[in-house]
């Protein structure tokens, strides 16, 4: 029996989908790798457990950042042990479509296929984001008629506008979910001397942000260290304090949204005007983030359903469409490898 894998290679998670079986496995972008016996202790769940609690000679590490690839050896051997999870049951060698973010380079696009190949796949395809996202959320992609994506996961967003199958602008900018996450923990050091960690501060950014005309109405307490007396201390904090925080870097993508519609050709901008403009990934949930868009852009913008899974599930249904797709969808060959 063939089988087709899907792996949306994310700075945070990993999601791979299964031909037929849509998502089979979501775990955080995290190997753990033993220098002494120069082999892989773990991968995913296991290895995130492990994040700042290793022995010297045990490095647990996330091989992407900032949604490029950061360790060349890591994402190898990461890919192949998540392959081999998702294909242990088969006896066919598995075709297998990797999602990469539109900056990527070929050295680092060259990366990823060899270490698809080496994890025993048949055949390697390359799909960019903006792509897959559009391809998830279901929208037709195949009409010469503009369609605007902003894809905002861990490390970077992504914003593209996609017709006839192919990429006609885009922009990447490393302003995604682990920036906003960075910055409500700096504001509420200096604000209040409170010390969060990083899961208080997703957590309240997941809760209560509203990045358009917040009011105070949405509460929630999060506790620290504080850091003049050093003891544990609980406060209160609202969507103005987070406001506060992240209005910058959300900002960002705005800015983002604009230049990439300064760089499109005139037409393909006003169908922006009447299809709108899509949200996909983790940060599309940001509270307000597309009224925010909506607002300074001039063009309606929503948030596409189960917008987390919509770039893993595109990248599963790619393959059905592997003969339409002109850009941002590449065999192997034509890079000469293998």
């Amino acid at each position: 029996m063939a089988c087709d894998i899907g792996i949306d290679l994310g700075t945070a998670n990993i999601i791979i989908t299964l031909s037929g079986k849509g998502v089979i496995l979501n775990e955080p972008s995290v190997v753990a790798y033993d220098r002494k016996k120069r082999a892989v202790v773990a991968v995913g769940e296991e290895a995130y457990k492990m994040l700042g609690r290793t022995p010297e000679y045990i490095v647990a590490v996330r091989p992407l950042k900032d949604g490029v690839i950061s360790d060349n050896d890591m994402t190898q051997a990461m890919i192949k042990e998540f392959i081999r999870k998702a294909n242990s049951s088969f006896m066919v060698k598995p075709r297998v479509v990797l999602c990469v973010p539109s900056s990527v380079t070929d050295v680092e696009k060259r990366a990823v296929v060899e270490a698809a190949l080496s994890a025993g796949a048949r055949k390697v395809f390359l799909i960019e984001e903006p792509i897959a996202a559009l391809i998830g959320a279901g929208i037709d992609i195949s009409k010469p008629n503009g369609t605007m994506v902003v894809d905002i996961g861990g490390g970077t967003a992504d914003v593209a506008i996609v017709s006839f199958n192919g990429i006609a602008a885009s922009r990447s900018v490393k302003m995604a979910g682990n920036k906003f996450d960075a910055a409500i923990i700096r504001h509420i050091t200096q604000k209040y001397k409170i010390l969060i960690g990083e899961k208080t501060a997703e957590k309240a950014k997941m809760e209560i942000a509203n990045v358009f005309n917040p009011d105070g109405s949405k509460k929630m307490i999060v506790r620290g260290r504080h850091l003049l007396k050093g003891l544990p201390e609980s406060i209160e904090i609202s969507d103005i304090d987070i406001d506060e925080a992240i209005h910058e870097n959300a900002m960002e993508i705005v800015e983002q949204v604009k230049l990439t519609l300064e760089s499109a050709p005139p037409e393909l901008v006003g169908d922006i005007l009447s299809n709108g403009i899509t949200l996909t990934g983790g940060g599309a949930l940001l509270g307000g983030l597309d009224k925010l868009i909506s607002h300074h852009v001039g063009a309606p913008c929503f948030v596409a359903d189960n917008a987390i899974e919509c770039v893993a599930r595109g990248v599963e249904l790619a393959f059905k469409m592997s003969g339409e797709l002109l850009d941002g969808f590449e065999q192997v060959k034509l890079y000469g490898y293998r």
